[in-house]
């Protein structure tokens, strides 16, 4: 797994980001993380700093002077890897939602089986997703229903951010020309791939919702997904994505 960058946004994940790392070090002490954060204020990125004299060939860390979004931390991180030379660049939450035992499998999907894009799915085989209540698990569900309908793009979770992208794709995508910074992003990173004829393949895993801190989603992250989609369904058809 050489030449590849785990990128984790962080925004008060001061309960989380050490476990984590740990865990992914220890499971694959080759790879190097890039923490992006976003000036939070509980010390998140103090506890990195901490960690980079432990782990000084590894890890890294990238603060931004304010919060602006999942999105916006991810295009730093891409920018940031592609300058770097990184063949393979992941997304992954710093919540413990995303296992740090399937990069393995997402990494295999890229390197040896010939995907592009490879996703960590919710729902490519049923449902799941643990720890969720109810009416989460239902307007998940229903909105990569509704993506898969609107756009026509065969990805059974288009909103999940447990991905893998080979920089070739990230190279022909205009990354200056991603406008969403929620889980519409995560739709329109992989529409554009999509429309860009790149392969993406789905690799089942199972979610757990975050023990410790608390969820970033808001109402106004659901409009932006759900409005997104129709905009960027517009532009396709107009041949602007």
């Amino acid at each position: 797994m050489k030449n590849t960058l785990i990128i984790i946004p962080t925004y008060n994940e001061v309960d989380n980001v050490e476990l984590l790392l740990r865990e992914v070090f220890g499971l694959y002490p080759q790879l190097h993380i890039l923490v992006v954060d976003d000036n939070s204020p509980d010390g998140t990125a103090d506890r990195v700093l901490a960690l980079k004299t432990e782990f000084s060939q590894q890890l890294f860390l990238l603060s931004r002077p304010k919060k602006e979004g999942l999105g916006r931390a991810y295009l730093a991180g891409f920018q940031w890897g592609l300058q770097k030379d990184y063949d393979y660049l992941f997304e992954m939450d710093a919540d413990f939602s995303h296992n740090p035992k399937a990069i393995q499998e997402l990494y295999s999907a890229c390197a040896e089986q010939g995907a592009d894009v490879s996703v960590g799915s919710r729902y490519v085989q049923g449902i799941n997703v643990v720890n969720w209540p109810l009416s989460r698990v239902v307007l998940s569900y229903l909105a990569s229903w509704y993506v898969r309908i609107l756009t026509g793009m065969p990805v059974k979770d288009p909103t999940a951010g447990f991905v893998c992208y080979h920089r070739n794709v990230l190279e022909a995508i205009d990354l200056n020309d991603i406008h969403f910074i929620g889980y519409a992003f995560q739709i329109e990173m992989k529409y554009k791939a999509f429309n860009k004829k790149f392969k993406i393949k789905e690799i089942p895993i199972i979610f757990t919702d975050r023990i410790r801190g608390a969820s970033k989603l808001t109402k106004g992250i659901i409009s932006e997904a759900i409005f997104g989609v129709i905009q960027m369904r517009i532009k396709q058809l107009l041949g602007h994505l």
